[in-house]
C-alpha cells in the first residue's frame, strides 16, 4: 500500500497527464492548478521547501490564468442578435474568443432580390441570416430555403469551392458576413475557434437538410 504522502504525489502527476490530454485551454489549466495544489500539499508534508516554492509558483500563475480569463469573459458584451447567433453556433466558445471572431464579420441588412452566393462561383463570404428569408436554387429547381438562424457559404466558404447554388433573398433581412479571404487564415490559426465553427456548420447543415427534404417533398407531392 502507498503512503499518503506517496498518493499525493501520484494524484499530481496524474492530473498533470490529465492536463495534457484535455481539449481546452481553460480545462487545461484547472487541471495544472489541482496538481500544483497536490505537489504543494506534498512537498509541506515532507517539508521539501525547493518543491513548495515552485509548486506554489505554479500553483500561483494556473490561478492567475483562470482569473484572467473569467474577468475577460465577465467584461465581454454582445448585442441580442449576437447573443442569438452565439446560442445557436457557438455555445462552446469562451466568451472573449467569440466576441473577437464576430468583430472578423460585419451586421448588414439587405433587400429583397439580393443575391449572396451564385452557382458556380466561388464563395467570397459567410453569411448568418439573423432575420428573413432566402430562397435556394440549384440548377433552375428550388431545393431549399434559408430562414433565421441559418448560415450560408458554410459548405464552401473555408475550402474556396465554388458555389453549389444561388442563394437570394426573399424578404428584407438582417445577416451577419464576413470575408472568406479574412476567415481562412483566422480560423486557421486559432484551433478553438476552428472546432467550433466545424460544430455550428455541422448542427446548420443537418438543418438545412432536413428542410431541403421537406421542401423537395412537397414539391413532389403538388407536381403528383
Amino acid at each position: 500500500m502507498f503512503a499518503p504522502k506517496t498518493l499525493i504525489l501520484e494524484l499530481g502527476y496524474a492530473l498533470l497527464i490529465l492536463a495534457v490530454l484535455v481539449p481546452k485551454p481553460h480545462q487545461m489549466r484547472l487541471l495544472v492548478a489541482a496538481a500544483a495544489a497536490a505537489g504543494l500539499g506534498h512537498a509541506i508534508w515532507v517539508r521539501d521547501r525547493i518543491s513548495l516554492v515552485w509548486m506554489a509558483l505554479l500553483l500561483a500563475a494556473s490561478l492567475a490564468m483562470l482569473v484572467r480569463r473569467f474577468w475577460s469573459n465577465r467584461s465581454v458584451r454582445f448585442t441580442a442578435e449576437e447573443q442569438a447567433m452565439l446560442d445557436r453556433l457557438f455555445t462552446e466558445l469562451p466568451r472573449n474568443r467569440a466576441r473577437h471572431l464576430i468583430d472578423q464579420g460585419l451586421w448588414l441588412s439587405g433587400r429583397a432580390g439580393d443575391v449572396l452566393t451564385r452557382e458556380g462561383e466561388v464563395v467570397d463570404h459567410l453569411y448568418y441570416l439573423a432575420e428573413g428569408e432566402a430562397r435556394v436554387v440549384s440548377m433552375g429547381s428550388q431545393v431549399g430555403t434559408c430562414r433565421a438562424g441559418d448560415l450560408i457559404g458554410e459548405i464552401t466558404v473555408l475550402s474556396g469551392e465554388k458555389a453549389s447554388a444561388t442563394v437570394t433573398l426573399d424578404t428584407p433581412a438582417r445577416f451577419w458576413c464576413a470575408r472568406a479571404d479574412d476567415l481562412r487564415p483566422y480560423v486557421e490559426a486559432h484551433e478553438e475557434v476552428r472546432r467550433a465553427i466545424e460544430h455550428g456548420f455541422a448542427t446548420v447543415l443537418k438543418s438545412k437538410l432536413r428542410a431541403s427534404n421537406r421542401t423537395i417533398a412537397e414539391a413532389g407531392r403538388r407536381n403528383w
